[in-house]
């Protein structure tokens, strides 16, 4: 269950983000509110999942790992933004690194 709202936490997350580069700067109202309600469900989710005894070292870097590389990917195939080799090996790192954390907690 504590995976679960993780994984809800991440979607709400990059909804959240995708929403701010939408928003223009909070130009745009419609996405402001999209910004505002995603990052809120983001950190409660996040906290019921910690609430569940999910170590918050772990939570944390799946969160902010997934939600980065996510973002990454989107803001490639969706809002025009480039792609390079220092992006890409950036990713596998944020992807690695939340790998080694969770199989160093699984002790």
């Amino acid at each position: 269950m504590p995976w679960l709202l993780l994984a809800g936490a991440i979607v709400s997350e990059v909804l959240a983000t995708s929403a701010l580069k939408l928003s223009d700067g909070f130009a745009h109202k419609g996405w402001a509110v999209v910004v505002v309600i995603g990052y809120l469900a983001s950190f409660v989710l996040l906290a019921r999942a910690l609430k569940l005894q999910m170590e918050v070292g772990v939570a944390y870097a799946v969160w902010a790992g997934a939600g980065t590389a996510a973002i990454a990917v989107i803001g490639v195939l969706f809002l025009g933004e480039g792609m390079n080799l220092a992006k890409v090996a950036g990713i596998l790192l944020i992807i690695g690194g939340v790998i080694l954390l969770n199989l160093a907690g699984a002790h």
